[in-house]
């Protein structure tokens, strides 16, 4: 996925539709010279519609869209004759993304179904004709309804990535490189921070048809919570992971530590990032022997925990059989 094609956040304008007003005919015809009142109810305005669709992976085709409008609702009209509906409007999006008002932050709707869709933007309802008023002390109603108004404001759509395991470490921590590894994904490496600049996502095979999906963070510093570097704007990924894989090289000063950090900005963005499952692996682990590798098993966080090689391709097996049970062990 290009950098410039990725888009997980954009602010739109939307407008549904007028409801029509209700018609205050009365009949007139050659036997009716005077009849009573047949005036139709007016159409609902149309609707702004958010839908699900597994094929989009980014909101980039909403990038340049800043204003949405559905149709407005005709009037109503003789011989009880109800106006036509307004034109609803169909915004399809990716799967994961969260709808709220601009203003003031509410949440409104998240879609994370195919096919699912939610309304954004509710039209206005129809206004009744005359006919609805007609009684026996008032048999010629002059008046209708007029259409309810449409709903127009600012809306924010936010995609956060639908992935069964988030990779979480500092910049230069390997996770692109164990992604492209252990999936077709083909994310951008290089030696130097930040490398990563959007999330990448990688199907994961494992024995026979199963599979799971990885989602490569942008790395994380301390601070990210705070909004220094570029965490801040992926940190909300992680919130739909149901597990998360801690990734921290093996030549850094000190394991432990660094784990810490990287949980305490996760506590900092969002407490309940700390009851998901975790899992730590020690990349790059050829560079140290056997003997330092005993040493530090000996500083390692309460948590599962291995070491792995993406270059020499040793512990990924054992660690996708450690991700695929956890997965299994959380949804059930």
């Amino acid at each position: 996925m290009a950098e410039s094609n990725f888009i997980d956040y954009v602010k739109i304008f939307c407008a549904s539709g007028k409801g029509g007003a209700g018609s205050a005919h009365f009949l007139r015809t050659r036997g009716h010279p005077r009849g009573g009142p047949d005036g139709g109810d007016g159409g609902k305005g149309g609707d702004i519609i958010l839908k699900g669709n597994r094929q989009l992976w980014t909101l980039l085709h909403l990038r340049y869209t800043k204003h949405v409008k559905a149709g407005h609702g005709e009037h109503g009209m003789r011989n009880l004759k109800t106006g036509a509906n307004g034109k609803d409007i169909i915004i399809e999006v990716p799967l994961g993304t969260v709808a709220r008002y601009a203003g003031n932050g509410e949440f409104i709707c998240e879609i994370t179904d195919h096919d699912k869709t939610a309304i954004l933007a509710l039209g206005g309802r129809g206004g009744l004709g005359n006919d609805h008023f007609k009684s026996s002390t008032h048999q010629a109603p002059k008046f209708a309804q007029p259409g309810e108004s449409g709903v127009e404001s600012w809306f924010v759509l936010e995609l956060k990535l639908l992935a069964d395991v988030g990779l979480v470490g500092f910049p230069n921590a390997g996770k692109s490189t164990l992604l492209s590894v252990l999936s077709a994904a083909k994310p951008q490496i290089a030696d130097y921070p930040f490398t990563t600049l959007v999330p990448n996502l990688g199907i994961v095979r494992y024995h026979g048809n199963r599979s799971f999906v990885v989602a490569d963070i942008p790395g994380i510093i301390e601070g990210a919570h705070e909004g220094k570097g570029i965490g801040l704007r992926f940190l909300r990924h992680i919130e739909r992971n149901p597990v998360l894989l801690f990734m921290i090289p093996v030549d850094c000063d000190d394991i432990l530590n660094e784990y810490r950090i990287l949980m305490n900005e996760l506590k900092m963005y969002n407490p309940e990032l700390l009851h998901k499952p975790r899992v730590l692996a020690v990349t790059k682990s050829d560079l140290a022997d056997e003997e330092i590798i005993r040493e530090l098993k000996l500083h390692l966080p309460d948590v599962p925990a291995l070491f792995i090689s993406s270059h020499k391709k040793t512990g990924l097996e054992k660690l996708k059989g450690m991700l695929w049970k956890i997965l299994n062990e959380s949804f059930f």
